[in-house]
C-alpha cells in the first residue's frame, strides 16, 4: 500500500486529506478512551500524532509501544496542540514490528557515549536522524557542484599498492586463509586499503581534464581522539591545466556551495542543531557562505602568530606544521572568517606537491575555518619529472612502485591541481557535533568495528 511521508504531509497536504503513514512509535500515551501515538518515519525531524479510539482499536493498540513499527491510515485534522499543524484521526491501525519493554530508547535524551554503544539503533533518535539527513543533503550537493562545473566523477580503487601520503598508515589486504608465513601475496605484492584516491585521480585528470572522486578511505592510525576515524570519506577533485590560485578559488566556491545547500535544504534540522547542539551553527554557516576568503602565505602566517603575543601550547616556528590552535587563532582572531594559507615548507608536505623556485616551499594550501581549523588541504601537483624524482629520493621513497605515476610526467605532462575534503570533518563542522564518530552511521575506530 502506498504510504505518505511525514515530510510531504506537513509541507503539501490539506486538512481533510486521507493519508497513510508508516513509521516507528516515539511515544504512546493513553487518555480517556483515546490513545495518542507520536510517529516518526525518518523523512524529517517532526513527528505526526495519530489519535485512535481506544476501544475501536483495542487489539491493535495492545501490540504498539515505544519503538514499535506500525502503519496508520486516517484523515488529517487541524491539531489543537501547540507546535504541530496536523494530526491523524486514525481509521486503520496495523501493528508491524513489536518492541518489548527493554527497547533501549525509552527516554527522550541519552548521552552520545551511550548511543555509540547502540549505533545500530541511534539513527532513530532526533539527533542522529538529523545528522544523517544533513549528511545525505551534503553528499548530493557535492555531486551537484562538480556536475554543474563539468567535472566527471571517477571511481578510484579501494585496494592499492601505493601509499599516497607516504606515512605508512595503511591497512594490509590479504586473502582469507592465505596469511601463513611464506604464502604468496594475492596481488603479487603487499597491498592495502587506500588512504586517498588522489594519485589515481591525477592519472585520469591527465586524460579527461576535470575529475573528482568521492569515496571511502582508510588510515591505520591508532588514535582514539574525537577527530579521527579509521574509515572515512574523502572528496577529491583534480583539475588539469590549473594552478594553485585556481585550486583555491574552487575550494572557496565549493565550501560556499556546500554550506548554502545545507541552509536551503535542511532548515528544520539545522534549527535543531542550533538549539540543542551548537548555538550559532546557522549563523556560522551563513557567514562563511557569504564571506570572501582571506589569503596569506605560510611565512606571513607564522610571522602573524609570532608577533601576536598569544601564549600557545606549541610555539609557532618557520618549518614546523601549524597546529590546530594556530589555525583557529588565524581564522577566529586574526581574520574572523575563513582563510587560505599557501606556500608551506616542502619538508612538512607530501612528495607530489609543486616546488616553488625558492627551493624551500611548495605550492600547497590549507583552508582554515573558525571553530575547526583546517577543513580542506590541497596543492598544485609537481608536473616536472626530474623534480618529482628528486623529491622521492630526498625523502627516501623508492620510485619504482610509482612508475605509473611518473609516466604521467613523462608523457604529455601538464600543470594540474586539486584538494581533499574530509567529508566527516565537514559534516561535523556543519552540525556542530563534537565527536567525529557521531557524524558517520557506523564509526570504525581502533578496537571497534561492530555493526
Amino acid at each position: 500500500m502506498k504510504r505518505n511521508r511525514i515530510r510531504d504531509i506537513l509541507d503539501q497536504s490539506q486538512s481533510g486529506s486521507v493519508v497513510t503513514v508508516a513509521g516507528w512509535a516515539r511515544t504512546v500515551r493513553c487518555g480517556k478512551g483515546v490513545t495518542f501515538i507520536e510517529i516518526n518515519d525518518g523523512s524529517c525531524l517532526a513527528n505526526i500524532q495519530a489519535v485512535a479510539d481506544a476501544s475501536a482499536h483495542k487489539a491493535a493498540l495492545e501490540k504498539i509501544s515505544t519503538g514499535a513499527s506500525l502503519r496508520v491510515t486516517g484523515r488529517l485534522v487541524d491539531s489543537p496542540g501547540a507546535g504541530q499543524r496536523f494530526e491523524i484521526a486514525a481509521d486503520e491501525i496495523s501493528p508491524i514490528g513489536a518492541a518489548p519493554p527493554d527497547y533501549p530508547l525509552q527516554k527522550k535524551r541519552h548521552s552520545f557515549e551511550f548511543l555509540r554503544e547502540i549505533a545500530h539503533l541511534r539513527p532513530r533518535t532526533n539527533t542522529f536522524g538529523a545528522v544523517l539527513r544533513v549528511r545525505s543533503a551534503m553528499a548530493q550537493a557535492v555531486h551537484r557542484f562538480f556536475r554543474d562545473r563539468g567535472f566527471l566523477q571517477i571511481h578510484t580503487p579501494i585496494i592499492t599498492t601505493s601509499d599516497c601520503e607516504g606515512a605508512g598508515e595503511m591497512f594490509g589486504v590479504s586473502a582469507a586463509g592465505n596469511e601463513a608465513a611464506g604464502a604468496p601475496h594475492f596481488f603479487g605484492k603487499p597491498a592495502g586499503l587506500t588512504v586517498s584516491g588522489q594519485l589515481e585521480a591525477e592519472l585520469v585528470c591527465m586524460a579527461l581534464g576535470d575529475v573528482y572522486t568521492f569515496g571511502p578511505t582508510f588510515r591505520a592510525e591508532n588514535s582514539n581522539t574525537s577527530r579521527h576515524l579509521s574509515e572515512f570519506w574523502m572528496v577529491e577533485p583534480e583539475m588539469a591545466f590549473a594552478d594553485l590560485d585556481e585550486d583555491a578559488c574552487l575550494a572557496e566556491d565549493f565550501l560556499k556551495h556546500l554550506f548554502g545547500a545545507v541552509l536551503a535544504e535542511c532548515a528544520e534540522d539545522m534549527a535543531f542543531f542550533d538549539k540543542w547542539v551548537f548555538n550559532g551553527a546557522i549563523g556560522r554557516l551563513e557567514k562563511i557562505a557569504s564571506a570572501a576568503f582571506a589569503r596569506v602565505t605560510y611565512t606571513e602566517a607564522v610571522g602573524i602568530l609570532d608577533k601576536s603575543g598569544e601564549k600557545f601550547e606549541f610555539a609557532p616556528a618557520w618549518g614546523a606544521d601549524l597546529q590546530s590552535e594556530h589555525e583557529r587563532y588565524l581564522a577566529e582572531r586574526v581574520f574572523d572568517g575563513p582563510v587560505i594559507v599557501t606556500d608551506y615548507p616542502k619538508e612538512i608536505k607530501a612528495f607530489y606537491m609543486k616546488q616553488n623556485d625558492d627551493g624551500r616551499t611548495v605550492r600547497a594550501m590549507d583552508v582554515l575555518v573558525p571553530g575547526v581549523g583546517e577543513i580542506i588541504g590541497g596543492s598544485q601537483r609537481e608536473d616536472d619529472l626530474e623534480r618529482l624524482e628528486g623529491r622521492l629520493r630526498a625523502i627516501g621513497l623508492d620510485a619504482a612502485p610509482y612508475w605509473w605515476y611518473l609516466d604521467t610526467r613523462r608523457y604529455g605532462s601538464a600543470p594540474h591541481a586539486g584538494f581533499g575534503l574530509g567529508f566527516e570533518r565537514a559534516v561535523q563542522f556543519v552540525t556542530g557535533m563534537q565527536n567525529i564518530r557521531d557524524v558517520i552511521p557506523f564509526p570504525r575506530v581502533p578496537r571497534h568495528a561492530d555493526f
